[in-house]
């Protein structure tokens, strides 16, 4: 689908006029926004707009990095939707000319679709076709960077949780808790850092068809993106210290039991070499004739447990 949103020159708006019956002189921008285009409207990138191969082959060959190109009169851009459930990367491709904004993605987004929303309601503002489809281009960019929050913030208040209830689970399952949410920060690593790196060109490259009114704007979303990176870094350090805490309590634990099983077979061996010996049954064992030998035997391995136990709590072994 290919919708198009089209200023003239004496600020009147065209919504969905088919890009056959569309010529760009008459208008004073067009935005046009390739929604899950079929093939044959995919091939209006090169019959309709001329745009340079190698720019439409980077549209067709999804995911690719999102980056910064310049052709004649033609800035295109590859930016980074971030999808909710899986935190993966959805492309946005950007034909950014002096008078045009072509938007073109593979799937149904809802960052452009606001995007879209917002300029067809500010469309009648004349401030708004002066800045011309540079202001467009940075609303689509806006959205995108502004739907990496609430992702974000959904990690933030699962590593809140759990540290919380560090003490009530299993360390086991707790260890999966925090290296599933370091995949899924490490995920959005992935998208936020890129962005960061294209939006610093964007704002500092000469090319960029924008005003120094311009640059604010760009600058505003670069911000968000340093914040974004920031957070991320921050959380990944918790995650970090949240999985050394949680390896340093296994490990006590592990001690602990250690220990126990250490106090209980040391006593028992002295225990088992007194029962081994009166367990030969040789012919000639003074003892076995003796009419108190099972008690004194018994007597013998008590005293000798329990003063062991007592050595082992006066050492402080139980601590």
């Amino acid at each position: 689908m290919i919708r198009t949103l089209a200023i003239s020159r004496d600020h009147q708006v065209s919504v969905n006029v088919p890009l056959t019956q569309l010529d760009l002189q008459d208008y004073a921008w067009v935005w046009a926004d390739f929604n899950q285009p079929s093939e044959e409207e995919s091939r209006l990138l090169d019959t309709y707009f001329h745009f340079h191969p190698l720019a439409i082959e980077d549209c067709m060959h999804v995911l690719q990095r999102p980056k910064l190109d310049y052709y004649d009169n033609l800035q295109f851009l590859v930016l980074h939707a971030l999808n909710p459930t899986t935190l993966e990367a959805e492309e946005v491709d950007l034909f950014l000319g002096s008078n045009f904004l072509v938007s073109f993605h593979h799937g149904i987004l809802e960052e452009v679709d606001e995007a879209w929303e917002r300029l067809l309601h500010h469309a009648h503002e004349r401030t708004i076709w002066a800045r011309g489809p540079v202001a467009a281009a940075y609303t689509v960019m806006d959205k995108l960077v502004d739907h990496y929050f609430p992702s974000l913030f959904a990690i933030e208040d699962e590593l809140a949780e759990l540290e919380n209830r560090g003490g009530k689970e299993s360390v086991e399952d707790l260890m999966n808790q925090v290296f599933d949410l370091r995949s899924r920060l490490l995920k959005l690593r992935r998208t936020v850092v890129p962005m960061r790196d294209l939006l610093y060109r964007v704002v500092n490259s000469q090319h960029v068809q924008r005003t120094g009114e311009h640059t604010v704007y760009f600058t505003d979303i670069y911000d968000h993106l340093l914040k974004l990176t920031d957070m991320i870094e921050a959380d990944r350090e918790m995650t970090a210290d949240l999985r050394d805490s949680y390896i340093s309590l296994n490990s006590n634990r592990m001690n602990a039991i250690m220990k126990t099983l250490t106090v209980i077979t040391t006593v028992f061996m002295p225990l088992t070499l007194i029962a081994g010996i009166y367990g030969m049954n040789f012919a000639y064992m003074p003892e076995l004739q003796w009419k108190f030998g099972y008690g004194a035997v018994l007597l013998l391995m008590f005293v000798l447990g329990g003063s062991m136990v007592a050595w082992f709590v006066k050492r402080g072994w139980f601590k």
